[in-house]
């Protein structure tokens, strides 16, 4: 049967390929590919061969080179991952040479797929691996899905890829984003998804490649302002337009940024990029209407200071608003903040009505005025940044910088040098101009350390070396630099747990532990209406409504992704509902799920995360099993939903566990470990 299934595939290869045969159920884009396998590179649809792999030394190199890029695609790459809700589906970065940078997937999966050369460090260009989605969405440079049998690889024929570009602001293609499925076909949404997330990177990529640059949105229609669908300008102070994105360009009928590049600010509108600003500060970051230059044109805009927070223009703003009152301003940089928020003129909003919330970060602006460090404690995606940037923005450091560092998001080989920096020539890849590291970023301001749990432990002590001494040494330099900051440091684990573990340093504890600040999950917050109705507005970008039934389902969901989950779920029933109101139909993955088991556990334990635990009404537990099942989740949770190392920890077999989550209904579908060069 496997040596009918083979020639059959070579057989259709060779009557489009040899004999232009055109099979109805091959799109042109894929028999192009074909041809360019067989005429161009040589390859073979039998060929077992495995694509190149970068080394260790080259692997790091090509990370340092692509740093920027792959910090800013992790995050939306985790959310995609978590909407699309498939154990059996992988979500991958490459470069534009088809090398994979980070890839998110289900550990099962992952060691299957690698059995196939899907592995970071990868070459999964077509002239390597023949049609895929990622090497060929390289050579059309558009979107384009390949489907089991189009692969040219006969080995590859059970996966479905679907493969999106993203580009910079120049229209060229500098990575794709793919999504590779073992399912024949993705669900409809998919691929609206995947086009939302290759955008959604593009514009981070505006953001931080422009630091120092204003962020203009506008629209012609207010509602689409702070949306995937806006136009985005990053504006120096003297009216200079520095970068622009794909919409941008679009509406302002630019064909590149090459051309657009002519024109100050004031010569593409009719005002000037200082006026702008002071409107947007007055309407409390309202769009507000403005023209075309010499022409009647209207826009809706909304101009923001630098993300770096360091401007020269000065304005007569109001007073600060009260924590409890929700901002206006969109907050590009943080995904999971739960209103608009501003760097001058307003704070971010921290909550909407929640007592023991409010008395948490008053207690943190209070600390953190004397210089006392804080340790904040929270689930992933809870807020710890929004509330890291409010409390430093309400604190005596507000004019200086805030940085943040996610610990758990960089490779072990690379922590090092994004603390430290490095000096010119320190090791392979390193900019010849050497870098200076987050710490000395954030001299003046506030360094948020995130998930400094996952901090490895040699790192550890060159950080309590910093803190004692208040002296950084970059890698490859001699000399030592003074540093002066704020230290916020914050984790989902518990580093009391992991000090009697001996994971962490006990002296280093203490040192970052000045005070406790604890922020709820969501499931357990008193705003959580509040927070789903401002979320909602914000990501529609117009009034829509939720049905009583809709509302009643994320009333009762446990949230585990929290507030980050909370925002990405409500911006696609906005992008799928046609209307004003958001109907059941429109609830993504695991919402829908929840709605089609109403017999849900509505009470699941503080450690879940990711995941939504179904129980069967009819099923009593009795309490040793329910306390087995808890033992489980905090276990998962502990080790990050790695099974290899819960089994480990257990004694057991991975077999084993897989049998005691199946029998607690414990679901891993939604669970997926990350990896990244």
């Amino acid at each position: 049967m496997y040596s009918l299934e083979v020639n059959n595939h070579i057989e259709r290869i060779n009557q489009i390929v040899h004999h232009g045969v055109m099979v109805p159920d091959i799109d042109p884009a894929v028999a192009s590919s074909w041809g360019r396998c067989v005429n161009d590179y040589g390859l073979d649809p039998e060929s077992s061969r495995l694509p190149p792999v970068l080394t260790h030394a080259e692997r790091i190199a090509r990370s340092e080179q692509k740093r920027v890029l792959i910090t800013e695609a992790k995050h939306e790459m985790n959310i995609l991952y978590q909407q699309l809700a498939d154990p059996e589906l992988a979500v991958v970065l490459v470069d534009t040479d088809g090398c994979i940078l980070h890839m998110v997937a289900a550990d099962h999966l992952e060691n299957d797929l690698s059995g196939l050369g899907l592995r970071l460090g990868a070459i999964w260009s077509e002239e390597e691996v023949g049609t895929n989605g990622m090497g060929t969405c390289l050579v059309v440079g558009e979107p384009i899905a390949i489907r089991q049998t189009d692969h040219f690889l006969f080995k590859h024929i059970l996966l479905t890829c679907s493969a999106v570009p993203v580009m910079d602001h120049t229209g060229k293609t500098i990575a794709v984003l793919d999504v590779t499925s073992r399912s024949s076909l993705l669900q409809q949404h998919s691929l609206v998804l995947i086009g939302m997330t290759a955008r959604m990177i593009e514009n981070r990529l505006l953001t931080v490649n422009c630091k120092h640059a204003h962020p203009v949105h506008f629209h012609s229609r207010p509602e689409s302002i702070n949306t995937v669908h806006d136009g985005k300008l990053m504006v120096e102070e003297d009216g200079t337009i520095v970068a622009a994105n794909q919409s941008a360009l679009f509406q302002l009928g630019f064909p590149s940024m090459q051309e657009l590049r002519r024109y100050r600010f004031d010569e593409i509108f009719q005002l000037t990029l200082e006026s702008l600003l002071q409107r947007s500060m007055q309407s409390s970051f309202h769009p507000v209407p403005i023209y075309r230059a010499g022409a009647s044109s209207r826009f809706f805009a909304v101009a923001q200071l630098p993300p770096a927070g360091s401007t020269t223009l000065t304005f007569h703003t109001a007073p600060s608003k009260p924590a409890s009152l929700p901002a206006q301003e969109k907050a590009p940089e943080s995904a999971n903040s739960p209103a608009r928020t501003s760097r001058q003129g307003s704070t971010p909003c921290v909550e909407l009505g929640d007592r023991f919330l409010r008395e948490q970060f008053e207690l943190a602006q209070r600390v953190v005025s004397k210089g006392v460090p804080i340790l904040l404690y929270g689930e992933t995606g809870s807020g710890k940044e929004v509330l890291s940037r409010a409390v430093h923005d309400r604190s005596p450091r507000r004019d200086g910088p805030f940085v943040a560092v996610n610990c758990a998001s960089l490779p072990e080989s690379l922590i090092e040098s994004e603390l430290f920096g490095y000096r010119a020539g320190a090791f392979t890849g390193a900019q010849r101009q050497g870098r200076s590291g987050k710490i000395l970023q954030a001299h003046g301001g506030t360094l948020l350390l995130d998930e400094i749990g996952d901090m490895p432990l040699a790192l550890q002590a060159r950080l309590l070396r910093v803190l004692d001494e208040r002296k950084v040494t970059p890698l490859g330099a001699d000399a030592s630099v003074d540093v002066d900051i704020q230290l916020i440091s914050a984790s989902h684990r518990n580093l009391t747990d992991l000090v009697a573990r001996g994971e962490f340093r006990e002296d280093l504890y203490y040192r970052l532990n000045g005070v406790e600040i604890r922020l709820p999950p969501l499931r357990d917050r008193q705003d959580k209406h509040q927070l789903i109705e401002a979320i909602l507005q914000e990501e529609a970008g117009k009034p829509m409504e939720l049905s009583e039934q809709v509302l009643k389902v994320l009333m009762q969901y446990v949230w585990p992704g929290n507030l980050r989950q909370m925002r990405h779920a409500l911006r696609t029933m906005a992008v799928l509902a046609d209307g004003t109101t958001i109907g059941l139909e429109h609830l993504p993955g695991p919402l829908a799920d929840l709605h089609a088991q109403p017999a849900a556990n509505s009470t699941a334990p503080a450690g879940l995360t990711d995941c939504m635990t179904m129980e069967d009404e009819h099923e009593p537990v009795n309490p040793l099993q329910e306390s087995e099942r808890i033992t489980l989740i905090q276990l998962l949770e502990t080790h990050r939903w790695n099974i290899s190392d819960v089994a480990r920890t257990l004694g057991v077999s991975r077999n084993t566990l897989y049998r005691k989550l199946h029998r607690h209904n414990i679901t891993l579908s939604t669970q997926g470990s990350a990896t990244s060069m």
